[in-house]
């Protein structure tokens, strides 16, 4: 039934366009009632994004199903690949919705409330890692806000290309640059760009000759 009310729906968007269909003409087509229709979607925009609200319940579990192990920023960029394998997964479909959001300007702005639910969801997982953080709350916004915009990047890039470019290779490019930029290993208690400096520990014995302890030093590090 959902999906009989999404295919008929664009059905005749495509046909006549968005603003001159209504829910009675989708309902029509599609051979159910109103309510049949309400019981799916709360309103017409909706049946636009008929996936979001799994997708997003999805990447909530997602992140919610991680460990204090793993490195925080390289598991918001893996929930983000959710979304796009949720795109991907009917090429078709996800480009015509591209070419009419482009197009009608109330489903832009519904796009870009679902669009902030994504990022929402990525800062408050950031937010309960970075607690301990100065700044952490900062550093979760921007870096919630940094995945989203790679993302999008990437998943524009593909759309435009009509669904035949790989949108793997584009993500995965858009994701590294935010890993470099913010990641880190996990627990290392570091801020985000920031290296953690090394320390070494050398064992001599006691009187032995400066030159002999240098050069165990130069060791250590490599730099003989």
């Amino acid at each position: 039934m959902r999906d009989a009310l999404v295919a008929a729906a664009f059905q005749l968007f495509l046909e006549r366009g968005y603003e001159q269909t209504t829910v009675d003409d989708i309902v029509a087509l599609a051979g159910v009632g109103r309510r049949s229709f309400f019981r799916y979607f709360p309103s017409k925009e909706d049946v636009v994004f008929p996936d979001h609200e799994r997708c997003l319940t999805d990447m909530t579990a997602f992140l919610g199903a991680g460990t204090d192990e793993e490195e925080p920023v390289r598991r918001v960029c893996d929930a983000a690949r959710l979304v796009l394998r949720m795109y991907a997964e009917n090429p078709t479909f996800s480009v015509q919705r591209y070419r009419l959001t482009k197009k009608v300007p109330g489903l832009r702005a519904y796009e870009l409330s679902v669009v902030w639910r994504y990022e929402r969801a990525l800062a408050e997982y950031l937010r309960g890692r970075f607690a301990g953080r100065p700044d952490g709350t900062l550093q979760a916004d921007v870096i919630a806000a940094a995945v989203v915009a790679a993302h999008n990047n990437a998943l524009r890039s593909w759309l435009r290309s009509d669904g035949q470019s790989d949108p793997d290779t584009a993500v995965d490019h858009a994701l590294g640059y935010v890993q470099a930029s913010f990641g880190g290993s996990p627990g290392d208690g570091c801020a985000p760009g920031e290296e953690q400096e090394d320390v070494v520990v050398v064992i001599s014995r006691r009187g032995a000759p400066m030159w002999r302890v240098v050069r165990e030093i130069e060791s250590a590090l490599g730099r003989e």
